[in-house]
């Protein structure tokens, strides 16, 4: 009889501001290059805003802010 697992695996990323740029690194070492432009509300945000993250299913959710960026 075969074992199901129904718990995801979590899927790490490492997001980080630079240059006026949001990077984003997946676990695979890729990373995606967002300009701030793209999201006023996160090139305007404090640290500790930027810092409040979670991933889902389609990307990454800024919590304070309500922003989410597509992956």
């Amino acid at each position: 009889m075969p074992l199901l697992n129904t718990r995801r695996q979590e899927k790490k990323v490492k997001v980080t501001f630079s240059d006026g740029l949001l990077l984003i690194e997946k676990d695979d070492g890729k990373q995606q290059v967002f300009p701030l432009e793209w999201f006023p509300q996160l090139a305007n945000a404090t640290d500790e805003e930027r810092e409040d993250w979670t991933q889902t299913d389609k990307g990454i959710h800024f919590n304070r802010l309500n922003v989410d960026v597509s992956l």
